[in-house]
């Protein structure tokens, strides 16, 4: 099962969030981006990859004490970035420290659990709202109309493990459907 730990924004975040992309997409150029749907927004703590049967109850049990262990934090989207131009992304803003800390602590959970994780790299709080079809395409003028947006803020009270289901038809277009798999409460025990 491909797996990955996130941060999932609530409803009204989302709704604010459609709006600005709603946008961005009247942008020359809007139609050469593949849009990220609404229901795969997220922030990636920890990307897993395929988790073995066998591995996952400890994962799991790995996980929630990492959530036990981190406090809930304020958080809201703000502005955006890209990676060179092939991602566009919104951007965070708030107890980023306490969201890295969280982000670490799932990692650890997963080495621990016996996953090889890629090596570590500063974690840069991130949604993905599209892909570049093409490497022509120049994602700035995205980036600087993200500038000014800023969602409501909102409190992170969970960790969420989620089933990333790659496209299997081939058909052109098709994107990855996610599941909730696990949720849990963030604790702040220390």
């Amino acid at each position: 099962m491909r797996l990955f730990a996130a941060v999932l924004p609530p409803t009204e975040v989302l709704d604010e969030l459609a709006a600005e992309v709603r946008e961005l997409r009247q942008l020359p150029g809007a139609d050469g981006l593949r849009w990220t749907e609404r229901a795969g927004w997220h922030f990636t703590l920890a990307f897993l990859g395929d988790v073995p049967d066998e591995t996952r109850p400890d994962l799991r049990e790995r996980l929630a004490r990492a959530a036990h262990r981190t406090a809930p934090f304020r958080l809201a989207l703000r502005g955006g970035g890209r990676f060179g131009d092939r991602a566009l992304w919104a951007g965070a803003d708030g107890e980023l420290d306490v969201m890295r800390r969280l982000a670490e602590r799932a990692e650890a959970a997963a080495r621990k659990a016996g996953l090889a994780m890629d090596g570590h790299r500063r974690y840069t709080p991130h949604l993905t709202l599209a892909r570049s079809r093409a490497a022509a395409i120049d994602l700035r003028p995205y980036v600087a109309a993200l500038g000014a947006f800023a969602s409501e803020p909102w409190t992170v009270a969970d960790l969420v493990l989620v089933h990333s289901r790659l496209p299997r038809s081939g058909v052109a277009g098709e994107r990855p459907r996610y599941e909730e798999v696990e949720r849990w409460p963030l604790g702040g025990a220390g």
